[in-house]
């Protein structure tokens, strides 16, 4: 048992190292510290403190230490044997200058539990690998055999692994069970990383044996590829070949050149080496340095226009301006002039009904400039990368869109066509309409990056053509930077024209028959029409004319002396069927107090729509039907309490508002919103209350307020055409709109009546019928 008695002892610092009990080591006495207390310990039998100090201070436990024997006058030594713990207690005064302290040996236990034993037996284990993987398994033994488990805990020591303050740590750990249970953790911490860096280097080590060997192998693949005149060097002369040829871009030409150094030391075996290769044909197929020259004859392109179009005067303008300034431009030298780069005009967006020949247009503006004409589906979109492409890095990646339709139009200045815009949608893939902003924006779209290709493509040249049912899907900073051209529909004459020199002859050529075999009569185009279509553009149209011809050509098929087959309104009854489309509908849904007609504008053009109001005994309020917006349930409240506030004024009884009202708006399944049905309610209310019918020949279109100000709408082209095709004569419109009226076509303006009014007032007198 050792002694626990308290003593005091001079203290010898140790600034490097731990001494620990049963340790005997030599330490040298260099500074004046050192002799004194090697001095100091003759007082006590040569006995001293040992106690390890850090930057932070001396450590709370240190180790009673004898001094064995002390040698050598140049460089004298000190041979110390470690006794026993001891905490350090407070400085005493001594007989010279050193530190004495109080010493309170600690007594190491001689009984231990199971838990220890256990722990010695895993501690053995785990030093005895450690000590295998090092290469001195052999010393093991001999270590390992002492029975005491503090002194075996103690032999951490000597781990080169252990910090400094490792060492002090299980020093001052006096709990034996506490000591063991702490510097096994750290052991099989050590064994766990021995492991993982033997793993890493056999890997390491097996890798490099294996590209040795694939070496070996290709060279002597490449010897035998030689003798058989197989050289791999074909696929790389090849690329090289196909760059010379071309009068490639300087940029793409390096990254090219550099593609094909990476791929001729690659080996044939590496996944890289397919992804390179595909890489480098894309590029390659993209038409750097191909344009195609322009038509600048704005006469020819006129001609071209009106040949393919009848109608559309504004988009048709805009053409041949575009092309008045590329030619101007080209006479003063300033294509290719970085600093009027973009000044060619904005992207062209053209928005209108599905019909009205916005997508045609495309193909049409390509042939009058010459140019090749590619057109992408914008709808439905939801991926950045179908825009931008897709990096590298993926498998089955590419590139976008755009640089998939420069490829296939192989020309740098096609006419673009991007078709739906309005159907782009997005969701965590990405927002396809942010990559456009790039592709659209005529200052930016001359550096436009493809993330598959990871090189600029001037995109200046390309002439974009947009087109788009509605405005409201398009997010705002894209379609500002649009020119918007809209496209409201047709007239039934312009229809009719259109049937004539287009619709019909195309049906005519696709059915396999010849101009003088079947007769339309110009008056069974109008009755067609007239009385089989409502709607702004010409689909309908042409399905019907191509009934018509295949009934033609059923008839010659069956006798071909039938030939030529003439077709005349009569006769549209039975090749068509009845007629759908009911130009006096107005007339029988006004019938009865209570309904009035409206005009909108939806994703298929003009329309019109028919406010139904009705009053039923019970709790007073308002009931509101048919699918409709925010914005059109505000407009009907707004109504109901106009007509509630100036009921004197407009002859109705105060109890005849006491009652239940509902508005309905038909058709039911289809969703509608917007202010422009303020009238129309107001006067359907006004109409219910005081008996007098809605005239049936008269729609409007306006937004209503509290005081009854009649304010302006936006789609009044649309609107009025719409009017028009559902056999009105007359149309109610703000006073602000009056200037849109100059929209429409005269062959309509001359067959209607417009009632230009800013007074909810005036629209009831001119709407009902008399009292």
């Amino acid at each position: 048992m050792a002694d626990t008695s308290t003593v005091t002892l001079p203290v010898l610092p140790l600034r490097n190292g731990v001494v620990f009990p049963h340790m005997v080591v030599t330490v040298g006495i260099e500074s004046d510290e050192a002799r004194r207390a090697i001095a100091a310990a003759e007082e006590t039998g040569g006995r001293l403190l040992l106690i390890p100090r850090t930057e932070e201070g001396f450590a709370t436990v240190g180790t009673i230490a004898e001094i064995q024997e002390v040698s050598g006058e140049s460089q004298p030594s000190a041979l110390i044997a470690g006794v026993q713990r001891a905490r350090v207690g407070a400085g005493q005064p001594g007989t010279s200058d050193v530190l004495w302290v109080e010493a309170f040996p600690v007594a190491e236990p001689v009984n231990h539990s199971g838990i220890v034993d256990d722990m010695v037996t895993e501690y053995r284990a785990v030093v005895s690998e450690i000590m295998d993987q090092r290469g001195i398994g052999g010393a093991a033994s001999r270590i390992l055999g002492i029975e005491d488990p503090g002194q075996l805990a103690d032999l951490a020591v000597y781990s080169p692994d252990l910090s400094l303050e490792q060492k002090i740590e299980v020093l001052e750990t006096t709990d034996v069970e506490e000591r063991l249970e702490l510097v096994l953790s750290w052991m099989n911490e050590i064994l766990a990383d021995m492991h993982l860096r033997r793993k890493v280097r056999e890997d390491a080590t097996d890798r490099i044996d294996k590209t040795q060997r694939e070496f070996l192998l290709r060279q002597q693949m490449e010897s035998i590829r030689s003798e058989l005149g197989e050289g791999t060097s074909d696929v790389i002369s090849e690329y090289r070949q196909k760059l010379a040829e071309r009068d490639l871009p300087e940029k793409v030409a390096d990254a090219i050149n550099k593609e094909v150094d990476r791929l001729e030391r690659m080996s044939d075996q590496s996944p890289e080496h397919s992804w390179t290769r595909t890489w480098l044909d894309t590029v390659l197929d993209v038409p750097w340095e191909t344009t195609t020259e322009d038509n600048l004859d704005l006469d020819e392109a006129r001609q071209v226009l009106n040949a393919d179009h009848t109608g559309l005067e504004d988009v048709k303008e805009r053409i041949v301006e575009h092309l008045a300034v590329r030619k101007l431009r080209a006479e003063r030298g300033l294509e290719g002039n970085q600093d009027t780069r973009g000044t060619a005009g904005s992207i062209i967006l053209l928005v209108g009904p599905p019909g009205v020949g916005k997508t045609s247009m495309g193909e049409s503006v390509a042939r009058a400039l010459g140019r090749k004409f590619v057109r992408v589906a914008l709808g439905g979109i939801r991926d950045e990368a179908e825009v931008r492409g897709h990096r590298r890095t993926y498998v089955g990646s590419r590139p976008g869109r755009i640089v998939r339709a420069l490829t296939e139009a192989e020309t740098m200045n096609p006419v673009f066509l991007l078709d739906e815009m309005d159907k782009v949608g997005s969701d965590w893939r990405g927002d396809p309409s942010s990559a456009l902003l790039e592709v659209l924006d005529p200052a930016q779209n001359h550096t436009f990056r493809d993330n598959y290709l990871e090189m600029d493509l001037d995109l200046s040249n390309v002439l974009f053509l947009a087109t788009a049912n509605v405005l409201e899907s398009i997010p705002a900073p894209l379609l500002d930077r649009t020119e918007v051209i809209h496209l409201d529909g047709y007239t039934d004459r312009e229809k009719v024209t259109i049937a004539r020199n287009h619709l019909l002859p195309r049906q005519i050529e696709r059915s396999g028959l010849r101009s003088d075999e079947v007769e339309v009569s110009d008056e069974a185009l109008a009755a067609v029409v007239d009385g089989y279509t409502r709607e702004a553009g010409v689909r309908t149209l042409e399905r019907l004319l191509g009934k018509l011809v295949r009934k033609a050509v059923t008839t010659i098929a069956q006798d071909s002396e039938a030939a030529p087959v003439t077709v005349n309104p009569d006769d549209l009854r039975e090749m068509l069927g009845k007629k759908p489309a009911i130009r006096d509908e107005a007339k029988d849904r006004t019938s009865l107090p209570g309904v009035a007609t409206g005009l909108a504008v939806t994703g298929s053009g003009g329309d019109v729509l028919f406010v139904e109001a009705t009053a039923m005994d019970g709790e007073p309020g308002l009931v509101l039907t048919g699918q409709l917006g925010d914005v059109m349930k505000e407009s009907a409240r707004i109504a109901l309490s106009y007509v509630a506030s100036n009921a004197g004024a407009l002859g109705i009884a105060d109890t005849a508002l006491a009652r239940r009202f509902h508005v309905h708006v038909p058709a039911g399944a289809i969703p509608k919103d917007g202010p422009s049905a303020g009238i129309t309610m107001t006067t359907a209310l006004v109409s219910l209350l005081t008996g007098r019918k809605v005239r049936h020949e008269i729609g409007m279109t306006g937004e209503v307020t509290l005081q009854g100000r009649v304010l302006p709408i936006g789609g009044v082209k649309q609107k009025v055409l719409a009017a028009h095709r559902a056999g009105l004569t007359e149309v109610i419109v703000p006073e602000r709109n009056e200037a849109d009226l100059d929209d429409v076509p005269d062959e309509v303006r001359n067959e209607m009546t417009f009632h230009v009014l800013s007074e909810i007032g005036n629209v009831i007198d001119v709407a009902l019928e008399p009292a």
